[in-house]
């Protein structure tokens, strides 16, 4: 019906100007028409009165005109009892809209009922929170219950052992104990527990080991940065060591908890009695132990080598903690500690003056502050332009330093001006030649970044500043020549984002081929299987280039080297010579040995203060969490763990490490397998950071947030007013109506269904919702369910067929059975999202979509034992769907199957522990599939072309099967195929396979077995219907060739099952284009007659 859409008015009122109803006639208005009606047969009718001569004779109507009246009659009472019809409804429902607005009210937070760590009290679901789902009302209770009981322990066998079916252990990738939680955590935590709970569900004996990482650098950062902004500018170096560390375990309990309270949250299923830290008494033993045995065989050495250095945290990183960040010429970067830019990405020119004479050597350097520790000046030993140099030196400006001209043959002659300044302290290049030619090597750094006394007149200045200062000073003495842009990259801290300088310290170091040849073997023969196979190739190419690993860290925070230098009085000045360190597990223990290396001598220990690499205990975390170095019984039969899951971006600080520890420590391989999820962008597709406000908690998805709410978060973090200002901007534009609460089951979902195991996951909220909705469905859809059941029904005691089913029955549970075994294969093969694809299918557009629907009228109008076998199977269909689901959903799950009833004897306590579904060959039922989407296939075809043609009445519809077997079905299911296409069909004919429809027919292709035909209404226009059948030949003819496409891309590892089913599906199309071609001709034929 058109509307006036300036009227805003409901239907049936009258129609007025956007300001409101005219004001009625007056009645002198109205008796100034009603005599110009009735004085003019020519003007406006008069209410109830036809127009024309009231004298002149009345005319004989026709037959045909009076049926045409009685027609017009008929419509027009049938318009008026439909209006009145919209106007009581729509009198019915003014009220009903003010309940439902009411309904809508938010309702007051929800109160449990039931006491911590016991069985949750379930409500009616009709009262107000059950009414419809609701995730935090669904989700309370049962996470303590689980805990309670211990059903997240792992269960051995009578005899002590793993149970029969094997055991499957995850060590969760412990998080930084450095504050909250991120999205990324959330991913990584649903995929391990959706995979902990199948193989629990599957009977094995499993283990989910929680824990955190100290995370050294940036936990200290975090709590150097508290202290300083909280304390009035209080640094660690006021506390003291002991009393910092003290502070930093304060501070570690209270985010651990608030960690760990989100992991429950998210119904992760770990056994919290095994929780592991990283620095408890276990793992920091188990520290101490590799390091001496590792010193002991010669794997870790003490050397004075060039090492990459933090100045902002004032500590030495390892090559996978340093960022390259690209330049193409010339650019100004923001550095930590300065108030301007700093320019990088130009090459700066200079010359130094040869002593003894006039002449200068022009030099180019990227790093003008350098100079002041240069020592030499390397040319080729044939370049013409500089052999006369050979053997002199040259004077530098600023110190009271020669520096001798050598020939080195690896010098480029033709690059810049063939002279290279060398400084063998501050870069790693030069470092080799320093060595190579015995130059001194000069260290200008203080650990902060400002110059020492080695810098002359620079010293005290800031690295930075003195870039700027030592040109002004070299453009004074005539030194300076120029600059250009360089194409270069920086290397940048990760955490700190400082520029790293190389500096020169003596640190610990391990030498990593020893341990990288037998880890890289193990992932070339498969006792490792790393996935996807991008992972698997990058770790080979880092382990086959792996460099020697720099452990020394300078914090405070993190595991002391157990390493004890010897002095003597007349020994060397600390730390000069590495031969005076000896490695023990305690003091006692280094004294002992320290005497034994020096037998006689008078000597005092002293601690390295330095603490080792975070990653170092972290490699150690697969075997030191089942108890090792102690013999433990979990080591014993747990070990090696069964799969590590973890970010594709940590493989080499972690994973890589991990498998060369194990092999090295314990003589096997960690785990198995590894799995590197995505990492999770924003829904742009950029990087998730504080900056931009794309970082999102998974709290906040899991509960809802407000945009208010949300914007008030970045200020309580420490972004300057600009980024919180551009991140409010981002947040207001993503999250117009701030975020819905979805509940941890949603979330899980869609982070599951988000895995492909290809690129990156743009993260989008919207997704969230969608996935809340069908756990909508699955609440609503079991409440019909439970409904639905006899009063006191108890389920058949064995699962399966009885052998009294009907069809839509046998449909269903062979649609179950292939569901179970896509979840079971997809899931054992780590493709997650087709895991979790398969089950979405099941439960929306099989079980809810069809079967349910289709079991209504069953179990209304059947016989009793019709109406008990559709029971039996309804029970059967979703107890399953519900276990096929609890990896992915576990509160929703539980919630549901707690209310179903019990098989006879069937004693199990929770859907946790419940068994989980599987392939059932004797529901495996091809022909009953087939026949019965046939039957569906050509009962909705028939409801599309009565919707196109608009038929209300006498619809005339025909199925064409094009085979035998659908010519058997379609006939024995006449009368179900002619009850589910509508109430507008009027007579349904199955034709045989050799005979067409009659003329005039549209035409709906079901499958590469049947087709359904309406007859068109009224009077077929040809021309008209040809217009309509062109567009959908076009399509389908695109269709065919993207198919066979598909088909022609099938890879040889692709199963058979999958290639019939690409197959089967190119054979459709192809019916589908045909018949559209033969619909085509026989309007071509009827348009010429």
């Amino acid at each position: 019906m058109a509307l006036n859409a300036a009227s805003h008015n409901p239907t049936g009122e009258k129609t007025g100007p956007v300001s409101g109803q005219p004001p009625p006639p007056s009645d002198e208005t109205k008796a100034a028409v009603l005599d110009a009606a009735n004085k003019d047969p020519k003007g406006v009718n008069a209410p109830g009165q036809d127009g024309g001569d009231k004298n002149a004779e009345k005319k004989e109507k026709s037959e045909r005109e009076l049926a045409k009246e009685r027609q017009k009659a008929e419509k027009t009472a049938k318009l008026a009892a439909k209006q009145e019809k919209q106007k009581a409804l729509q009198a019915a429902s003014q009220p009903k809209q003010k309940e439902k607005k009411k309904a809508q009210e938010k309702l007051p937070p929800y109160k449990e009922e039931t006491p911590k760590g016991q069985k949750k009290i379930l409500q009616p679901l009709d009262d107000e929170y059950h009414k419809a789902y609701i995730p935090s009302v669904v989700e309370s209770a049962w996470y303590d219950w689980w805990e309670k009981e211990g059903f997240h322990h792992p269960e051995f066998a009578e005899d002590g052992n793993v149970k029969k079916a094997g055991y499957f252990v995850i060590p969760i990738p412990p998080p930084n104990v450095t504050g909250a939680l991120h999205i990324g955590h959330a991913l990584a935590t649903s995929l391990q527990d959706a995979m902990i709970r199948w193989n629990r569900m599957k009977g094995k004996t499993v283990l989910y080991v929680p824990g955190c990482d100290h995370a050294g650098i940036s936990t200290q950062s975090v709590v150097e940065n508290m202290l300083y902004n909280r304390r009035n500018g209080l640094t660690r170096h006021d506390l003291g060591r002991e009393k910092f560390v003290e502070t930093v375990w304060e501070w570690k309990e209270e985010y651990h908890l608030k960690i760990n309270k989100v992991m429950r949250r998210l119904g992760g299923s770990m056994d919290w009695t095994r929780e592991a830290f990283t620095m408890d008494e276990n793992l920091s033993a188990a520290v101490r132990q590799t390091f001496v045995q590792l010193h002991d065989e010669g794997l870790i050495y003490r050397a004075n080598r060039l090492v990459n250095w933090c100045t902002r945290l004032s500590t030495a990183l390892s090559n996978l903690e340093v960022d390259q960040k690209e330049l193409e010429g010339s650019t100004k970067l923001d550095v930590p500690g300065y108030d301007k830019k700093i320019e990088f990405g130009s090459i700066w020119n200079f010359k130094y003056p040869i002593d003894g004479s006039n002449e200068t050597i022009e030099v180019a350097t990227t790093r003008p502050e350098t100079m002041l520790g240069d020592s030499g000046v390397a040319v080729h030993p044939s370049d013409e332009r500089y052999k006369h140099l050979l053997g002199k030196h040259v004077r530098h400006p600023f110190v009271d330093r020669l520096l001798p001209i050598f020939g080195d043959d690896t010098v480029e002659k033709d690059f810049g001006t063939g002279a290279v300044k060398i400084t063998p302290a501050h870069d790693f290049n030069d470092f080799k030649r320093g060595k190579e030619n015995g130059l001194e090597f000069i260290n200008i750094l203080n650990d902060d970044g400002t110059m020492n006394s080695n810098a002359g007149i620079f010293e005290g200045q800031k690295r930075f500043d003195v870039r700027y200062t030592l040109i002004a000073e070299l453009e004074k003495l005539g030194l300076y020549v120029g600059k250009a842009n360089n194409k270069m990259s920086i290397p940048l801290c990760s955490k700190s984002k400082d520029v790293i300088e190389p500096v020169l310290k003596p640190q610990w170091w391990m030498h990593m081929k020893p341990l990288a040849e037998p880890a890289l073997k193990a992932v070339q023969d498969g006792s490792i299987k790393v996935r996807p196979d991008t992972a698997e190739r990058q770790y080979q190419r880092w382990m086959e280039n792996i460099d020697d690993w720099c452990l020394s860290r300078q914090l405070w925070w993190g595991h002391q080297v157990p390493a004890y230098f010897v002095k003597m009085k007349d020994g060397p000045a600390y730390d000069t010579e590495a031969e005076y360190w000896v490695c023990a597990q305690t003091e006692e223990e280094a004294r002992e040995r320290a005497q034994k290396k020096f037998p006689g001598k008078e000597f005092t220990l002293e601690r390295d203060p330095d603490c080792l690499d975070t990653w170092f205990s972290s490699g150690l975390w697969p075997f030191s969490t089942l108890g090792w170095p102690n013999n433990t019984n979990d080591l014993e039969k747990l070990y090696p763990t069964s799969i590590l899951e973890t970010g594709w971006d940590i493989l080499f600080f972690w994973v890589a490490r991990m498998i060369m520890f194990g092999m090295k420590m314990t003589g096997k391989v960690p785990f198995t397998e590894v799995y590197c999820h995505s990492l999770i962008r924003d829904s742009e597709g950029r990087k998730m950071s504080k900056s931009l406000g794309n970082v999102i908690d998974p709290v906040d998805i899991m509960d809802g947030i407000s945009l208010t709410e949300l914007t008030d978060k970045l200020k309580l973090g420490n972004l300057a007013a600009k980024e919180v200002d551009r991140a409010a901007k981002w947040q207001k534009q993503a999250f117009p109506d701030g975020i819905d609460e979805c509940g941890a089951d949603a979330l899980r979902f869609s982070l599951i269904n988000y895995t492909t195991g290809g690129g990156d996951i743009n993260f989008d909220v919207k997704v969230m919702r969608s996935y809340r909705n069908f756990c909508n469905k699955i609440y609503q859809a079991t409440k019909y369910v439970l409904g639905n059941l006899p009063q006191g029904y108890t389920p058949p005691a064995k699962e399966g067929k009885s052998g009294k089913e009907s069809l839509p029955e046998r449909w269903i549970l062979h649609k179950l059975t292939h569901a179970a075994k896509r979840v079971n294969d997809t899931l054992a093969q780590r493709d997650f999202s087709q895991a979790t694809q398969a089950t979405h299918q099941y439960w929306l557009y099989e079980l809810c979509d069809v079967y349910i629907e289709n079991s209504k009228s069953i179990i209304r109008d059947g016989t009793e034992e019709e109406k008990k076998s559709a029971v039996d199977t309804l029970y059967l269909a979703l107890d399953n769907a519900l276990r096929l689901m609890h990896p992915f959903m576990p509160f929703l799950t539980e919630e549901l199957w707690q209310r179903l009833p019990r098989r006879p004897d069937d004693n199990t306590k929770s859907i946790v522990v419940a068994t989980y579904p599987q392939y059932d060959e004797g529901m495996d039922d091809p022909k009953s599939e087939r026949d019965y989407e046939l039957l569906l296939g050509c009962s909705k075809g028939v409801r599309s072309l009565i919707q196109e043609y608009s038929v209300k009445e006498d619809g005339q519809a025909f199925v064409q099967p094009l085979n035998e077997e659908a010519h058997r079905t379609a006939s024995a299911e006449h009368s179900a195929i002619k009850s589910l296409s509508g109430k507008y069909l009027s007579t349904l004919t199955v034709l045989e396979p050799s005979q067409g429809p009659p003329a005039g027919c549209s035409v709906y292709p079901v499958s590469s077995a049947a087709a359904v035909f309406l007859q068109v209404p009224g009077t077929v226009d040809a021309q008209k219907e040809i217009q309509k059948v062109k567009p959908k030949m076009a399509k389908a003819a695109d269709a065919v060739k993207a198919q066979e496409q598909v088909l022609g891309s099938l890879g040889k590892q692709v199963g058979e099952e999958v290639r019939m089913k690409e197959q089967m599906h190119l054979k459709d199309l192809l019916s589908e284009q045909r018949m559209y071609e033969e619909s085509l001709a026989r309007f071509e034929e009827l348009k010429l007659h």
